[in-house]
């Protein structure tokens, strides 16, 4: 399962360790943030993809929900992001901080409260691993795929992205304190439900 791809609005292309990771799956849920059409094309030559819209996905036809049933578990897919009230300003800390501050710390409980009757809820949007089993619930987040590095901020910074864009980056250029990007694999059977964060 993967998260975050924002291909190619931030990646060219999509890396070739996550066909490597995801080589034999039997289905790909995507969590949101694709950016292009291209990329699940690109998935679907590995397996069936189950996708929902995120915040940067401009295809509306994307549900913002999908509710699976695999292997007996209800599997809910959502990315995860909230108002812009809520968004915008720990987005602003995450920055100002330059990485240190993480944002969206209780998402995992109120994607819980949200969906009361899941057994499994995949979501993105924070571009960070999770694994969390608290609640009975198992709430599981790939990490992203792409992941803000100086590297990766100076490249958007040459595709000349608009004033604020631009504005946001001259700071986010000075982080030091970034997430690796991951995958991750769902191993349901019998009745068991195993996550795995795999680096890419």
């Amino acid at each position: 399962m993967v998260a975050d791809t924002h291909c190619p609005e931030f990646m060219a292309r999509l890396p070739e360790r996550l066909f490597e990771v995801l080589s034999g799956v039997d289905l790909i849920l995507h969590a949101g943030d694709v950016d292009g059409a291209t990329t699940l094309d690109a998935l679907r030559r590995i397996a069936p993809v189950e996708v929902v819209r995120g915040d940067h996905d401009r295809d509306g036809s994307l549900p913002r929900v999908r509710e699976l049933t695999i292997e007996g578990k209800r599997v809910v897919v959502v990315h995860g992001n909230r108002s812009r009230w809520l968004e915008e300003p720990q987005t602003f800390l995450w920055t100002v901080t330059l990485g240190h501050f993480h944002p969206h710390r209780r998402l995992a409980h109120v994607l819980r409260r949200e969906h009361p009757t899941a057994d499994v809820i995949v979501f993105g949007h924070t571009h960070r691993a999770l694994v969390d089993h608290s609640g009975g619930v198992l709430v599981f987040n790939p990490g992203g795929v792409h992941q803000w590095t100086p590297e990766t901020t100076a490249a958007r910074l040459r595709q000349d992205p608009g004033w604020f864009e631009w504005s946001w980056l001259q700071v986010a250029r000075h982080i030091r304190s970034y997430t690796a990007p991951t995958a991750g694999i769902l191993e349901i059977s019998e009745g068991r439900v195993e996550p795995r964060i795999v680096p890419l």
